[in-house]
This record gives structure tokens, C-alpha cells and sequence, in this order.
């Protein structure tokens, strides 16, 4: 009887510790490796024996905001993404919701822990996961694009400083690295928009390529490479390094303007992560951002590459 009851409870951890992690299961490629690898290439005292605290402080604070984000429209959910906990039937909106709550003291005790640096970035996402979810500010386009700019760049602040030796802080480097990493976010980040152009406009909801759809593929052509020129030369890549990333920048940002169809968008977003595994029907649904997002991820090593030639 014993042993029967420990199984049994031991299967109902199991599945509440799954449930949990469904709900970020989405993000831990496209957020939690490619933040990670931000906050261990963009440490001042990198710490190996700290390393595993950084992804631990982002995937945290990834779990207060998607929870907060599911259970704002948990129809939607069902009808586009059932796989998700609610939908799927797996936890109530109000058992997730008190998760929710929870979640908040949860990571800025963590934050405090690490000091004043990580816990100002955890309140400041708290407070944002607040505006962005609960107060509907990603529904406008350019206000979404600088929130969820800044909310990264809390993530990137949190875990920056996790990865350090006890007590450490974000130097000039680091604190620079962040900047740059959420600014060429924020003015690039419609390059995820620009597949659901189409059901955008029918629900209504405005983003940047829906309201300014010639403009915003403009801005992809030119910012891309730009920013691609730009962060060579901050963090002094050497030449042909230089030219390779200003080349692939101007190859993705060249197809949102040549191949302007949905089924090209989802085409061009192949090449921008590193961090998915790219089967055929990835390639067929959301190809575009793939595209985006190894560009992207690119951008993170440069803090890392400084450091390793030029840095301390």
C-alpha cells in the first residue's frame, strides 16, 4: 500500500512538474538557450561553477511571463495552440493564474540574492509582464515591440549577473552588450510579424507590418545589415568576420523586401536561430523567423568575442 501510494504520488509530481515546464516549453529554444548564451558571453567575472544559475534565473522569470501572457485569452489558445496546459486541460486560468502571482515574490527573492542589479531588473519585468499581459500593452505594435525589447533585456541583465562569481555586477561591457542587444531588437523584432500579416488584419491587431507594411519591410533591409556593420565594429570583429555577418545580414534582410508573399516571409525566417531544430515542417510553417533568429543569435557571441581578444 505504501509503495502503491508513493508511486501514485510520485506520477502526480511528475505531471505537475511537466505542466509547468509546458508552459515555457515554446520559449526554451527561441529565449532561454540564445538569453543564455548572451548572459555567459556577456559576464564580467564569468563564474563555470555559476553557469547553470543563469538559464535557472531567466527560465523563472520565462515562466512568470508566460503564464501571465496564457491566461489572457485562453480560447485563443484552444483554437490556434492546444497543446498549451490550459487548453490542453491540463491546470485551471485560476490555479495558473495564482501560479502567476506567486511567481512574482518567487523571483525577486531569487533576484535579491544575486543584489541590487537583478533584483531592479526583476522588478522592472514584473512590472512590464504587468503592462505587456494584464493592461493589453501588445497591441499595439510599437509599443509591443519596446516592451517585450526591454523585457528581454531584463532577462539578459538577470541572467548576465547569475552567471558571474558571488557578488558580481554588470560592468561597462556588459551594461553596453545589453543596450545594443535590446535596441536592435526592438527595431527588428516585426520580422516575426510579418507571417501572420494576413490573420493580423482580420483580428484586428495592430502591429507594425499591418499598419505600415511597405515601410516595415524597408526598415528589415536596411537595419539588418546596418546593425549587422555596427556591432562588428563595436566589438572590433576582425575583418572577414566582419564581412561574413554584414553579408548574411543583407541576405535576410534583402528577402522580407524581394519575397514579400506569406509563404516567402515563412521562408526567410529560416536563417535566424541557431537554437531550433529545423525539421520540414518547421521549414514550412515558420521558416522566416528561423532566419531572424540565427542573426540574432549571431549578435549574442560579439560581447563574448570582445571579452576573449580585447576584454577583461
Amino acid at each position: 500500500m505504501f509503495s502503491q501510494a508513493l508511486v501514485v504520488r510520485a506520477d502526480s509530481i511528475a505531471r505537475h512538474l511537466e505542466t509547468v515546464f509546458l508552459f515555457t516549453k515554446n520559449d526554451v529554444r527561441t529565449t532561454l538557450i540564445p538569453v543564455t548564451i548572451f548572459a555567459l558571453s556577456a559576464a564580467h567575472k564569468y563564474d563555470p561553477v555559476h553557469a547553470w544559475q543563469a538559464p535557472l534565473w531567466i527560465w523563472l522569470h520565462l515562466l512568470q511571463f508566460n503564464i501571465a501572457n496564457q491566461i489572457q485569452d485562453p480560447e485563443e489558445d484552444r483554437k490556434n495552440k492546444p497543446s498549451r496546459p490550459i487548453p490542453a486541460g491540463r491546470i485551471s486560468v485560476d490555479s495558473a493564474a495564482d501560479i502567476r502571482w506567486v511567481m512574482v515574490p518567487v523571483c525577486l527573492m531569487l533576484s535579491l540574492w544575486y543584489g541590487t542589479q537583478a533584483l531592479l531588473a526583476s522588478t522592472v519585468f514584473a512590472v512590464l509582464t504587468i503592462w505587456y499581459n494584464e493592461l493589453n500593452g501588445d497591441k499595439m505594435g510599437l509599443s509591443k515591440n519596446v516592451l517585450t525589447a526591454i523585457l528581454y533585456g531584463c532577462l539578459e541583465v538577470g541572467g548576465t549577473i547569475a552567471a558571474g562569481s558571488c557578488n558580481s555586477c554588470i560592468d561597462k561591457a556588459g551594461a553596453l552588450a545589453v543596450a545594443l542587444s535590446s535596441t536592435a531588437f526592438a527595431t527588428t523584432l516585426h520580422a516575426q510579424d510579418f507571417k501572420d500579416e494576413e490573420g493580423d488584419r482580420l483580428t484586428g491587431r495592430r502591429t507594425l507590418p499591418t499598419i505600415f507594411p511597405k515601410a516595415a519591410r524597408f526598415s528589415m533591409m536596411v537595419g539588418i545589415p546596418l546593425w549587422s556593420f555596427g556591432l562588428s565594429y563595436i566589438w572590433k570583429l576582425d575583418t572577414l568576420s566582419t564581412a561574413a555577418f554584414i553579408a548574411y545580414g543583407a541576405f535576410v534582410g534583402s528577402r522580407f523586401v524581394m519575397y514579400n508573399t506569406v509563404g516567402a516571409d515563412k521562408q526567410s525566417c529560416k536563417f535566424y536561430s541557431v537554437s531550433r531544430n529545423i525539421t520540414w515542417e518547421h521549414i514550412e510553417v515558420k521558416l522566416t523567423m528561423y532566419l531572424y533568429q540565427l542573426w540574432y543569435s549571431l549578435g549574442h557571441l560579439l560581447p563574448g568575442y570582445w571579452r576573449f581578444f580585447y576584454g577583461v
